[in-house]
C-alpha cells in the first residue's frame, strides 16, 4: 500500500543491509501529524524481519521514556521486549529467540560431543565482557538449566528477567541467583546485550523501532527532556561511531519534535549540529545519506495510485467488483481538494479514512449512488494535538516539592505560626 516513498525505502533497506553486516544504523523519520510515520516505519520494519533480523517496537508515552529515574525507561524496555518479532513471530518472540540459542548450542555440543554447558559458556563469554553482561548471560545459563532439567518456572524467570518484569534484585536473586535487574540505568546497555544474544542466536541483528518521540518534547520539565537527549545523542555517537555491533534505531518524530530550538533536538546543540539537515538539498534536489529522513508530501498521481489500491483490496482483486470508477476517484480528490486544499495530500490519513468510508457504505447499500455521496464525505484538516507541553511530570513536582526545596534556605521556621 505503501506509495511515493521509494527513494525514502531504498535509503531504508541500505540501512537495514548493513545491520545485517555486523554495522550499525540511525535514522530519524520526521514527518507531518498524518503523513504516514507510523506505516513507513512499519513497513520497513517487515523488510528487516524478511531479512532475517529481530525487530522491538514501542511507542513512547507519559509513561515510556528513553531515560527516567521513576521507572518509565524500564517500562519502556519492558514493552519492546514484549513486541519482539521475528519472522515467523509477530510479537513476544523473546522466549522462542532464547529457545532457538539453546537449541543451537545443544545441536553444536552434540557435533562436538561436548557437553551443552560448555559451548553455551563459551558462546556466553563474549556477552559477559559487556557492561551488565555477567548476570545478563546468568540469566541465558539459568534459561539453559530449565530447559536441560524441565523446569519451566526457572525458564519463565529467566524470560521474566529478560523482558525488566523483575521490579526489586531481592526477587531476582531468589528466583534466579543474580544480584541485578535491568533498570532505568541500565536501559541502553541492555538492548547491546540483546542484540548481542540475537545475533548469537542466528539472527543478522537488532532493529530498534520507537516511534511518537514527540512526547519526549511534550515534556514541560526541561531538565527531564534534556536528559532524554542526552541518551538519544550517546545512542547516536554509538552508531555512528561503530561502538556497536548488528543495532539499528529508527526514530519517528514530527518536525517541530526536530527543528524546534526551545524544546526540540535542536534545543540541545550537541545533536543540532549531528542532526543538521544538507544546505544543498531542497528546490528539487534530495539527500538521503544523512541521518534524518523527512516524509515529503505525497503528489496528486500518487494519492490516485494509493486510493486505487484501496479500491483493488475492498474489490478483493476482483476489477469487475470496484464500487467505484476512474472517474469516481478523481470527484473524490477533487471533493478533498475543495474542502482541505494541499492538506488533503500533504497530510492523507483524514483522505484516507473518509475513501474508506465512503467504500464501506457503497457496499452495505448497494442502491446508493457514488455521485450522491461525494459531496456529503467529510473530510477536514488535520490538527497536531501533541504541539501542547503535558501537564507538569512527576519529575518536575519532586523537584519542586518542599522536601526538595528545604536545602534552598537555612532557616526553615521563620515563618512557622501556631
Amino acid at each position: 500500500m505503501q506509495v511515493g516513498r521509494a527513494k525514502e525505502l531504498l535509503a531504508l533497506i541500505g540501512d537495514i543491509d548493513r545491520i545485517a553486516d555486523s554495522g550499525t544504523a540511525i535514522r530519524f523519520i520526521i514527518g507531518a501529524y498524518g503523513s504516514g510515520k507510523t506505516f513507513f516505519l512499519n513497513l520497513v520494519r517487515s523488510i528487516a524481519l524478511e531479512r532475517k533480523l529481530v525487530a522491538i517496537t514501542a511507542d513512547l508515552t507519559p509513561d515510556r521514556r528513553l531515560f527516567s529515574t521513576g521507572g518509565h525507561s524500564r517500562t519502556l524496555y519492558a514493552e519492546l521486549m514484549r513486541n519482539m518479532s521475528t519472522r515467523t513471530t509477530d510479537s513476544g518472540a523473546l522466549p522462542g529467540v532464547v529457545e532457538r540459542f539453546v537449541s543451537s548450542a545443544v545441536r553444536d555440543a552434540r557435533t562436538e560431543n561436548v557437553a551443552p554447558a560448555v559451548v553455551i559458556q563459551e558462546r556466553m563469554a563474549s556477552l559477559s565482557e559487556m557492561a551488565g553482561g555477567y548476570d545478563f548471560a546468568s540469566v541465558v545459563e539459568c534459561y539453559w538449566k530449565g530447559y536441560d532439567t524441565g523446569d519451566e518456572r526457572l525458564k519463565t524467570n529467566a524470560i521474566r528477567w529478560l523482558r525488566a518484569e523483575f521490579a526489586t534484585r531481592t526477587d531476582a536473586r531468589k528466583a534466579l541467583g543474580v544480584r541485578t535487574i535491568i533498570d532505568d540505568a541500565t536501559f541502553y546497555d541492555n538492548l547491546k546485550l540483546t542484540a548481542k544474544l540475537v545475533r548469537l542466536a542466528g539472527y543478522r541483528g537488532l532493529l530498534v523501532c520507537l516511534d511518537e518521540l514527540v512526547n519526549l518534547y511534550k515534556l514541560s520539565n526541561s531538565k527531564a527532556r534534556n536528559t532524554n537527549y542526552e541518551q538519544i545523542l550517546h545512542i547516536l555517537n554509538d552508531c555512528l561511531q561503530g561502538n556497536v555491533e548488528g543495532l539499528g534505531f529508527l526514530f519517528g518524530g514530527t518536525p517541530e519534535f526536530l527543528t524546534d530550538t526551545r524544546r526540540g533536538l535542536y534545543s540541545y546543540e550537541a545533536l543540532q549540529s549531528r542532526l543538521a539537515e544538507n544546505t544543498f538539498a531542497g528546490e528539487g534536489l534530495e539527500d538521503f545519506s544523512g541521518t534524518t529522513i523527512r516524509l515529503s508530501n505525497l503528489a496528486q498521481e500518487d494519492i490516485y495510485v494509493l486510493l486505487s489500491k484501496l479500491r483493488n483490496v475492498q474489490a478483493r482483486g476482483d476489477s469487475g467488483q470496484y464500487l467505484l470508477p476512474d472517474a469516481g476517484l478523481k470527484s473524490f480528490m477533487n471533493h478533498c481538494f475543495k474542502k482541505v486544499g494541499e492538506s488533503y495530500f500533504r497530510t492523507p490519513r483524514n483522505t484516507i479514512r473518509g475513501f474508506v468510508n465512503l467504500l464501506s457504505i457503497l457496499e452495505q447499500n448497494p442502491g446508493v449512488k457514488w455521485s450522491d455521496l461525494i459531496d456529503r464525505t467529510a473530510v477536514i484538516v488535520e490538527e497536531n494535538p501533541d504541539e501542547q507541553p503535558l501537564p507538569e511530570d512527576a519529575e518536575e513536582k519532586n523537584n519542586n516539592s518542599p522536601v526538595s526545596q528545604r536545602n534552598e534556605s537555612d532557616d526553615d521556621l521563620t515563618s512557622f505560626r501556631l
